[in-house]
């Protein structure tokens, strides 16, 4: 169950900070409607890392959607001797 605050409750940010654990980030809301997420910093640098690797993976798809290059190909587009 996720755990929901009022940002008012930042008042006493310390009690709203400790309830803030691994893989359970606190979502803060103002007049009912969410506004921030708090989240330990561990699980904020894992989806960091996540986003990134898709990122590439999806840019490796697309290249691949090209086609596949020869080895002669590959020389001459790294300037390498045949």
């Amino acid at each position: 169950m996720p755990t929901i605050k009022p940002v008012s409750d930042l008042r006493n940010y310390t009690k709203v900070l400790n309830e803030v654990v691994s893989d359970a980030p606190v979502f803060l809301t103002k007049n009912g409607r969410g506004l921030y997420a708090l989240m330990a910093l561990q699980d904020y640098e894992k989806m960091q890392a996540t986003n990134q690797l898709l990122s590439e993976l999806a840019r490796g798809r697309q290249s691949g959607a090209k086609g596949w290059l020869s080895l002669n190909e590959v020389q001459k587009s790294l300037n390498l001797p045949e």
